[in-house]
């Protein structure tokens, strides 16, 4: 139970980074399973370190997958191609963000949220707040937007890892988790076109 509080703690206070705070919470876990509950032995640390690894390097080998479909995207301007097609379809910062949304949806099935909010951010970002949307309420749906992304088929990162936790198959996981998913893209919505339950938080702390 002290394992997020060790993370968070650690990251939030600046004693160690995320990087530092995942190697100090596994040597934690290692620790309390082999000492204090006595559920993990020597004999039984290669085969936990060889899953550790097998999923690290799943996860991993999907990450520069997805950072090199980023990088052509990119290169082709297709986000900024993208953009320009919206504003031809209407003006309407309504109808735009209705637009934005499925967009960043589609792209959130193939990028991982890192390079999906480098890449497009700086393109969205100006346009929508030319167009009066507050920067920082668009901020929250785009990051919502391509975190949801995250567990959508068909190349979503969560689902694979979901998939090698548990040694399901991701279609199986994948159809589960429609109902999830849909009440996720109702959230995305609201969170969009009711601005306040977005940025009321936000104004009461003076960053709005």
């Amino acid at each position: 139970m002290l394992t997020p509080i060790i993370i968070l703690g650690g990251i939030l206070l600046g004693i160690f980074t995320p990087t530092e705070a995942a190697a100090i919470a596994a040597g934690y876990a290692i620790i309390i399973s082999m000492f204090v509950l006595r559920t993990l032995s020597l004999t039984d640390l290669p085969k936990v370190l060889f899953n550790a690894a097998l999923s690290s390097g799943m996860i991993l080998f999907l990450v520069g997958a997805s950072t090199a479909f980023a990088t052509l995207v990119s290169l082709t301007g297709t986000a900024s191609k993208a953009m320009e097609i919206m504003n031809l379809i209407s003006e309407n910062p309504l109808v735009l963000l209705f637009l934005v949304n499925i967009l960043l949806l589609f792209v959130g099935m193939f990028l991982d949220a890192g390079p999906a909010i480098l890449i497009l951010g700086p393109v969205l970002g100006p346009t929508f707040v030319a167009l009066g949307v507050d920067p920082l309420h668009f901020a929250i749906i785009m990051c919502v937007n391509v975190t949801v992304g995250l567990a959508t088929p068909p190349m979503g990162l969560v689902l694979f890892v979901a998939a090698g936790l548990s040694n399901e198959p991701v279609e199986k996981i994948a159809w589960e988790m429609l109902p999830f998913l849909a009440i996720e893209i109702i959230v995305i919505f609201l969170i969009t076109f009711v601005e306040p339950i977005s940025m009321t938080l936000p104004r009461l702390l003076g960053f709005a």
